[in-house]
């Protein structure tokens, strides 16, 4: 009774691995697509506008006003920290600085700054 018990685990444990195999990879380019539609945004001089003032790996002409954008997850373990600096919650908010409240003034969508987010956590 006890072996089947554990052969019956074990092929589902397989069974629920494989099944899922597929869905892990899809998420995978999703995520991938999101990455680099968010790369685009932070790159673009009419939208996130990131390289106006931060130094980005691949990046042309960047700024030195901000930080570089590095070893973002390091400095940022929770990403939800990094989203609400670039959206421009007051509390995170440092005194005089340049960085507009993108999410707070409406300068880019919510959609925008979640994809923003997602490509700067990946450097």
């Amino acid at each position: 009774m006890k072996n089947k018990l554990i052969h019956a685990l074990a092929a589902t444990a397989v069974a629920t691995t494989m099944m899922a195999a597929p869905a892990s990879s899809s998420a995978g380019e999703v995520n991938a697509k999101v990455v680099a539609e968010g790369k685009k945004l932070a790159f673009s001089r009419s939208q996130g506008n990131c390289l106006a003032c931060h130094m980005i790996k691949g990046g042309t002409l960047p700024g030195n006003i901000g930080p570089a954008l590095i070893a973002m997850k390091l400095r940022y373990p929770d990403k939800q920290k990094l989203r609400d600096k670039i959206w421009g919650t007051p509390e995170l908010e440092v005194k005089y600085t340049m960085m507009p409240p993108f999410g707070r003034h409406a300068i880019l969508s919510e959609e925008q700054i979640d994809k923003i987010v997602e490509y700067i956590y990946t450097l």
